[in-house]
Parts: C-alpha cells; sequence; structure tokens
C-alpha cells in the first residue's frame, strides 16, 4: 500500500472517501469533523442527534458529500468513550474504516486522535497505518482470494504545517513495523509441509541478504559438534532436520575476535524465538482435536524474524541479535521417547518425561548460544505452555523474568503497543518440581495441572546467566478475536512490543 502525508484542508481534498473518527457520545463534532459538518449544512450533527450513529467503537455510517466537499463520501468510525481511548483504540478503528473501505481505491483519514484524542502526532500516525495495513491482511497463498482488496493509497492529510514531519515519521515507521508483524503472520500460518526448518532457515538467508544482516545456519552436523542436544532430540523422529538460525544487526561493526568474546562498542540485546514447524507431541502425541493449529509452533520465531525486518529497516541504533531454534516434532522410530536422558551444549541433563513439552529444549540451547555475546538482555518468545492460556486466556501473554527491570520495560511496552503481558512468578519451590532421579533436571512436572507455564519458564531460568525474560504467547499467537486489527489465524503477537522495548532501550 501507498501511504502519504500531506499538508491541506480536509474539506476541500479530492478523494474518493475521508474517514472521521468520532467519539462516542458526541452530539456536535469539533474539530476537523465539525469544519466537515458546516460543510455538510450540519448533515453529521443531524446524523448524531438522531441516534443514527452513536461512535461505538467500531461502528461505521457512509455519507453522501453531494458535491459539497472534495470527497465524494465520508466515512464515520466509532472511537468508543473517550475515557477509554487510546493508540491501540486507534488501530482497531483504522482496521475497521480500511476493511469497509476495500473497494475503494483510496482512503484519506486524519491520523485518529492527533487532535482532540490528545494523542501525540507521531504516534497517531503510527497506529492509524499500523491498523489500516493490519486490517487488510488475509492469508491467501493457498486459496483464491473471496473478494479483491482495491484499497492502494491511505493517504492522512493534516491542516497544521507544524505536525507535518512528525505525521511522516509515524507514518513510516507504522507501515515498517505493520510489515514486519504481515511477515511473521505469513510465517506463521504457512502449514508445516512447505514451511520446514530447512525453509525457515532459506527464507532467513534471503531476510538477511535483502536486509544486510548477518546470518548463520546451523545443520544437524554443526549442531551436534556444538553439543545442542537439545535442538536435535526434538527433530531426531522427522525427516526434516532441525537448525540453529542467526541473524546479527549491529550498527557498530566488531571485529569478528572481540564479537565472538561479546566485547567491543553495541553489546547486543538477543531475541530467541521457538521455532517448532509443526509439533505433533512427538511420542507423547497430543489429540487430534485441533492438531491442525500445531503448525503456529513456530509462532517465536516469526515475531523474532518480523522484529530483525524492522529493526534493520528502521535503522535503530542498537545491537540485536535473533535466534530462531527449528525443529519438527514428529513420532518415528527415532524420535525422541520418554524417560530418555538428553545432554543441552552446558553439559546439563534432562530426563525427558513429555516429548510434548519440547519448545523448552530447542530453546535451552539457543539460550545457552546466547551467552556468547555478552548480551545486555535476552529476551525468548515461545508458544510454550497451554496453562499459559488457561491462565491468562487470550488477552495477554506470561512474562517471567529475573530482572525486575528490564521486566518492567516489557511491561511498559506492552501497555503502549497494546500487546498485553501478564508477569507471572519463578519462585525456587517450582525447582523441585523438575527435579530428577537420574538426571539434572527433568522437562515436566508430570503431576497434574499445577503451574505449568511457571514449570516451563523455571525449565529455562536453569540455561540463563544474564538479564533475561521469556514471554510466554501460547495464548495470544492465534485467533485472538478481541482486537479489531487481527485477522483469523496468526496474529504477529511480539513483533510490536519488541519493536517498542528496542526502540525505548
Amino acid at each position: 500500500m501507498h501511504v502519504s502525508v500531506e499538508q491541506g484542508d480536509i474539506t476541500k481534498v479530492e478523494t474518493e472517501a475521508i474517514c472521521l473518527g468520532i467519539f462516542q457520545g458526541v452530539q456536535r463534532p469539533g474539530g476537523a469533523a465539525g469544519a466537515v459538518d458546516r460543510a455538510l449544512d450540519g448533515a453529521l450533527s443531524e446524523v448524531l442527534a438522531d441516534g443514527d450513529f452513536s461512535g461505538k467503537k467500531g461502528e461505521v455510517f457512509w455519507l453522501r458529500t453531494r458535491g459539497k466537499l472534495g470527497a465524494k463520501r465520508v466515512l464515520l468510525v466509532g472511537l468508543g468513550p473517550s475515557e477509554r481511548f487510546s493508540a491501540d483504540v486507534v488501530r482497531e478503528v483504522s482496521a475497521v474504516a480500511a476493511r469497509v473501505a476495500k473497494s475503494l481505491p483510496e482512503l484519506t483519514a486524519l491520523a485518529h486522535g492527533a487532535g482532540i484524542g490528545g494523542l501525540d502526532p507521531q504516534l497517531a500516525a503510527q497506529a492509524t497505518v499500523e491498523g489500516t495495513l493490519l486490517g487488510l491482511y488475509r492469508f491467501e497463498k493457498f486459496k483464491k482470494p473471496e473478494e479483491p482488496i482495491k484499497l492502494e493509497r491511505l493517504r492522512i492529510v493534516e491542516h497544521s504545517a507544524e505536525k507535518i514531519e512528525q505525521l511522516k515519521r509515524g507514518a513510516q515507521q507504522g507501515q515498517i513495523i505493520a510489515d514486519s508483524v504481515c511477515l511473521a503472520r505469513d510465517l506463521a500460518n504457512e502449514p508445516g509441509q512447505s514451511l520446514t526448518p530447512r525453509e525457515l532457515a532459506r527464507r532467513a538467508q534471503e531476510l538477511a541478504q535483502e536486509l544486510g544482516l548477518r546470518c548463520e545456519v546451523f545443520d544437524e552436523k554443526i549442531l551436534e559438534q556444538m553439543g545442542m542436544g537439545g535442538i536435535l532430540a526434538v527433530g531426531k523422529g522427522s525427516d526434516e532436520p532441525p537448525r540453529l538460525i542467526v541473524l546479527e544487526y549491529n550498527p557498530h561493526p566488531i571485529p569478528p575476535p572481540l564479537r565472538e568474546r561479546g566485547q567491543g562498542e553495541g553489546r547486543p540485546i538477543v531475541l530467541a524465538g521457538k521455532g517448532i514447524t509443526f509439533d505433533s507431541g512427538g511420542i507423547s502425541i497430543k489429540p487430534r482435536e485441533g492438531m491442525e493449529a500445531m503448525k503456529y509452533d513456530m509462532s517465536g520465531a516469526a515475531a523474532v524474524l518480523g522484529v530483525m525486518r524492522a529493526v534493520a529497516r528502521l535503522k535503530l541504533p542498537i545491537s540485536v541479535v535473533g535466534l530462531v531454534a527449528a525443529a519438527e516434532n514428529l513420532p518415528s522410530g527415532k524420535a525422541l521417547k520418554p524417560g530418555d536422558v538428553i545432554r543441552i551444549s552446558n553439559g546439563k541433563t534432562v530426563e525427558v518425561t513429555n516429548t510434548d513439552a519440547e519448545g523448552r529444549l530447542v530453546l535451552s540451547d539457543a539460550l545457552v548460544y546466547a551467552q556468547r555475546y555478552n548480551p545486555q538482555a535476552v529476551i525468548d518468545v515461545a508458544t510454550l505452555t497451554g496453562a499459559c492460556t488457561i491462565a491468562l486466556g487470550k488477552e495477554a501473554a506470561g512474562l517471567f523474568s529475573n530482572d525486575e527491570s528490564l521486566a518492567q520495560k516489557i511491561q511498559k511496552a506492552a501497555q503502549q503497543t497494546g500487546e498485553r503481558v501478564w508477569p507471572l512468578p519463578l519462585y525456587e519451590e517450582y525447582k523441585e518440581i523438575i527435579k530428577s532421579e537420574i538426571a539434572d533436571i527433568k522437562n515436566s512436572a508430570n503431576k497434574g495441572p499445577q503451574a505449568g507455564a511457571s514449570i516451563g519458564a523455571i525449565f529455562l531460568k536453569e540455561f540463563v546467566n544474564y538479564p533475561w525474560a521469556h514471554l510466554d504467547i501460547a495464548g495470544v499467537a492465534y485467533d485472538v478475536e478481541s482486537r479489531l486489527y487481527h485477522a483469523k489465524g496468526a496474529t504477529g503477537y511480539g513483533v510490536r512490543l519488541l519493536m517498542q522495548l528496542l526502540q525505548d532501550w
């Protein structure tokens, strides 16, 4: 989509349609909407007074202008109550407006909230563009489009010359971030048959070449040399071999000898994503119902790749490393069995009591690998446990951390982006539950539904020696219907949250 920001009078801009946001309960519109109302001889006020449009969040109403404006049509979209207004509301209503106007070639809008709404103009423009692009997202790689989307241009018009540069920055940032979310959605929506660990690695290499990132892919032979028993064990049951993908973005290049020791300017933030491209559960096989959704088990990896794209496009002045631990978890005669003992790359042994608790096994090797960067912080993103969905539903990711400052930064970014997190505990007592009689630890409690999300997190904590946070995104990674900018399927959760975190760092 072509996105532009221009100075002008919204009542005179020649366009197919202008979109105006109206707060719930407003009887006489003000600001730019008031100017449009006056140009239409009070038609907006009449619609509001008659109750034809109430301004509830996401409500829409079309008006014909009959030549009284430069625009042919006016699209009213409800912003909801003013006291609950936020940038995330802007994303939602922008998504609704884009879907309603999808048959038009262009839509002209104000940056919702940049006036009476009181939002920073840059944030308002960013949220407007993000919502528009995310609202129009479809995954149609394997099907014929049901109804073509003709909307190819979004114009943001602002009367004040002082706001134009801020709006342009916000619009550019919004487009880059939304496109990166859509990349993550595409990856997570793709079936396991076509997006295998090797194919995921190939696409990461393509992305790196396009963006100027450094990329390494470790195949099964190198993984064995490095002692990465977690990734190798999970991938054993499949004919598709596992991969560890490493992407590095560094605006301050470090000579290789220093980089390998994690020294020099620009100690990185490391992001680690769980990349189980399909998860049958292995020998501890899952029930048939809903197993098709296990293509989404690499949503953490998809988010990491989306973030790396956005970081490079926006040229952030911070070093970032993306790690993706990719494997396919299938049952076979070669597969990992319950009761087996494996060795992670830091030498720690793990008794595998549940082969369906595989995400923590692949992530453990990635978290050990992250140590070589002497990182400022490491954040892993994973659809780790169904227990987290039971605890928090589809409204927030579980947040676990060994560093309060890092946890607070993530919580702040969550509030700014609407990608919610909720802190959950890492009590020392949970360690007792993963004690093993025959290995250093075991990967699952097998004691019924108790603290499952925390058990997964306390396992991961055994492999970190740096400021660390774990985001369990099992509930928020796909089929979240409560946000109007989500389509059916993958949400791309984590891209906007982590980008906000990195920009605020």
